[in-house]
């Protein structure tokens, strides 16, 4: 574990989640030019997106399953060729279901990468490598909305539609052909751990993660964390920086960019923090979903537009919610056996995209009928309307908090009676305190 070669692996897999981020986020800036295409409402762009996620939701158990039975070499190639047939499809569609139909193909494809990628990490890598590697994985995957954002950009802008998502497709073909001649599923020496279960031996394991606390606390942090940073980079950032707020379409890529940078350079020490204070895990994603719904509220309490600084920060906080969000599968990982992971991560990963959904589809609802009602103006994107449609965040974050804080304590229990104490905050922070004076005082010690 941890040679060369499992980082090769390990790069195979990245690339492939990678490209299936670009394909995921690539219709999140193509919103208005969407809208123009299919000749479609606020409701019906969203819905594009809201379908996607509902297939991709829908698909993580079974896909958790299925990874557990046939391994992540067939999975993630799979879903490579279902997304480049459903970008192929998209790139040709002049119609509301054409269109429909190429994102669900893309929403069951992106459904089988990112599952099967981190299955690879802990059968490839040393225990105590495994959290900074999966953070590493979200963290290096997010290159590819960094693609979508700008690449992909321009080339809608400047090529138009069609070539601009037949290099997505394209994308896609590469990831097959990689995944195919380079990827394995275990290390050298070891027999493939995918067991060949019946119906009901499926529903055992299925119901034994679900029962297990840690997998629901799992859940509600990235249903809770990973949301809001998915509705503004998938569908409602673009319009809400361009039209509402007013900004070029220099600054709203910028912006994006940041998003995609914040979620790399920020990545590396949530996992580092994760590995050094495992039992602080989830008040790190309360503290993320605080600092999330003070930043909403701080933009869209303001009588006018946000200022830039405030805009800016206000994308750098989301972009924390994806390595974030990455917790909760380190509660799957740390609370199943290894031959559930996929399973285990699999319901965690229907929280986020779950929330997501319902949010993106509620906001574009929301715009419609304030558009209806005269509302807005005859602006159906702008600021008054998206203040109060983005506004349904609040209840999402309120009850996520409370679903966190109702499992945590299960989970603490079941901890409890294993003889495992979580000592209070702030006792551990000031026993961590008197342990860096005390190695400071033993190295002045040492150099006088």
């Amino acid at each position: 574990m941890n040679s060369p070669r499992a980082w090769l692996i390990w790069t195979i897999g990245v690339f492939a989640y990678l490209v299936a981020v670009a394909q995921r986020t690539s219709f999140g800036v193509a919103g208005l030019e969407a809208t123009e295409r299919f000749h479609a409402s606020a409701a019906a762009v969203s819905f594009f997106t809201v379908l996607q996620l509902l297939v991709y939701a829908g698909l993580q158990i079974p896909v958790g399953v299925l990874v557990d039975r046939f391994g992540s070499r067939v999975m993630v190639a799979g879903g490579a060729v279902l997304m480049g047939l459903g970008q192929l499809q998209l790139a040709f569609a002049d119609s509301v279901p054409g269109g429909v139909l190429g994102r669900v193909l893309v929403g069951a494809g992106d459904a089988m990468t990112f599952i099967s990628v981190i299955r690879l990490v802990p059968l490839w890598f040393a225990p105590a490598r495994v959290p900074l590697v999966t953070q590493l994985t979200g963290m290096c995957g997010q290159l590819g909305q960094l693609f979508s954002v700008v690449p992909f950009a321009l080339m809608l802008q400047s090529a138009g539609w069609t070539p601009a998502f037949l290099s997505l497709a394209g994308l896609s073909v590469l990831a097959v052909v990689l995944v195919l001649a380079l990827l394995r599923d275990v290390p050298p020496g070891h027999s493939p751990q995918n067991a060949a279960q019946g119906l009901k031996a499926t529903g055992i394991s299925l119901s034994r993660a679900w029962k297990q606390p840690g997998t629901r606390l799992g859940l509600w942090s990235h249903f809770t964390v990973q949301f809001s940073g998915n509705l503004f980079a998938m569908t409602w950032g673009y319009p809400f920086l361009l039209s509402a707020q007013g900004l070029d379409g220099a600054t709203v890529s910028g912006l994006m960019a940041l998003f995609v940078a914040t979620a790399i350079v920020s990545g590396p020490g949530v996992g580092r923090f994760v590995s050094r204070h495992p039992m602080r895990r989830s008040a790190m994603v309360l503290l993320i979903v605080l600092a999330t719904a003070i930043v909403w509220a701080a933009v869209l309490s303001l009588p006018d537009r946000a200022p830039l600084w405030l805009l800016v920060v206000l994308v750098v906080v989301l972009a924390v919610g994806g390595p974030g969000s990455m917790i909760g599968f380190d509660f799957a990982r740390t609370f199943n056996p290894s031959h559930r992971i996929g399973t285990a991560t699999g319901i965690v990963n229907v929280g986020g995209f779950i929330a997501a959904l319902v949010a993106i589809y509620l906001i574009g609802l929301v715009l419609d009928l304030l558009n209806g009602s005269g509302f807005s103006g005859g602006n159906l994107y702008g600021l008054a309307p998206f203040r109060i449609a983005l506004s349904v965040q609040f209840v999402l974050l309120g009850f996520g908090t409370l679903m966190i804080l109702t499992t945590r304590r299960k989970v603490r229990a079941q901890m409890a009676a294993q003889g495992v104490h979580v000592p209070p905050l702030l006792v551990t922070l000031a026993k961590q305190r008197r342990e860096r004076m005390e190695r400071r005082r033993a190295a002045r010690q040492e150099r006088t």
